[in-house]
């Protein structure tokens, strides 16, 4: 079997996520690789180790930049700090005034707490990332590499932190909003309420596009191990919690040859792995991949993965 339905115009959004480990990067950019040949395509990496760099044999960084040779791919990694400083300095007049009025902090406090990180910020900014760049519309896909299950997990529920903040912020908000209307009998809506307002349609915008099913898939990576299945099975479960149900699998790491008795070993080793993917996944397309000869790593090896994942490892 082959990875299907990609290229559906309406589908936008492919995340790929599993065990560390596993081969999410490798066939994140085949991916990527494969639909640019049709689409406008811009690869992404959340991942804080960001493989990307090193697969592609190409330096990226925070920063959109072309894939040397291919003609509409363009590649980022999200670096959650610089997204973070990026929106501390856009919305730094909202974020100052938000706590001015809403708190007891004087000045030099408010511009201490200004300096802080925030917990589980970093994957609120990696997906308000994503959303800003598929709402700019100058890609037709967007091919997501994701850090080890958890850290998927943790951008998978970024919208629930980013709206747990917000109602916070809007609480001490009516706070001072009551306030005001006390004294003055009247109040004007002002730019932290309309920066409030913009944080909510994110995370509805997000919400949205992830339970989209036509918009959004996410193909988990796994290979033929009994922990890799397990925390497959625990991705799976975790996933429907958020309404994310995964239409295919792509199985990596498959031992195929049995020229030697290693070989023969390690396939017959397999075995017992690959009926229990059959068995566990039923409702899901398998796209099984070999294991490869040679590391996986520059355009050219990246191509023969590609054939795998489309082709079925077919000259076509």
């Amino acid at each position: 079997m082959a990875l299907t339905g990609l290229e559906n115009n309406d589908l936008k959004l492919i995340i790929f996520g599993g065990k560390g480990g596993v081969g999410k990067t490798s066939c994140a950019i085949a991916t990527a690789l494969s639909l640019s040949e049709k689409f406008k395509t811009l690869l992404i990496s959340t991942d804080p180790a960001h493989s990307v760099s090193d697969c592609l044999e190409l330096q990226i960084g925070f920063k959109v930049v072309k894939v040397e040779g291919i003609p509409n791919l363009s590649a980022i990694e999200v670096v959650a700090d610089e997204a973070l400083s990026v929106f501390k300095t856009d919305h730094y007049n909202e974020l100052k005034k938000l706590l001015a009025t809403s708190t007891n902090l004087d000045g030099e406090d408010i511009e201490d707490m200004l300096t802080l990180s925030i917990p589980g910020i970093d994957e609120i900014m990696s997906f308000k990332t994503i959303i800003d760049f598929i709402e700019e519309g100058q890609y037709d896909k967007f091919v997501v590499d994701t850090a080890p299950t958890g850290h998927a997990l943790r951008l998978i529920s970024s919208p629930k932190l980013l709206d747990a903040w917000i109602k916070v912020a809007a609480k001490m908000r009516w706070k001072y909003r009551y306030m005001i209307t006390s004294f003055s009998g009247s109040y004007q809506v002002d730019d932290v309420d309309a920066f409030l307002l913009s944080l909510k349609k994110t995370v509805k915008r997000i919400e949205n596009i992830l339970r989209d099913q036509t918009r959004c898939e996410f193909i988990p990576v796994c290979i033929p191990e009994a922990m890799a299945i397990l925390e497959t099975e625990r991705l799976l479960h975790d996933l429907g919690k958020s309404e994310i149900i995964p239409l295919q699998i792509i199985v990596n790491n498959v031992m195929v040859s049995e020229d030697c008795s290693f070989c023969k070993l390690r396939k017959d080793g397999q075995k017992k792995y690959i009926q229990q993917l059959e068995h566990i996944f039923t409702d899901i397309n398998k796209v099984q991949v070999p294991v490869f000869a040679e590391e996986i790593k520059g355009v050219t090896q990246l191509k023969k993965l590609k054939k795998f994942l489309f082709e079925d490892g077919k000259e076509r």
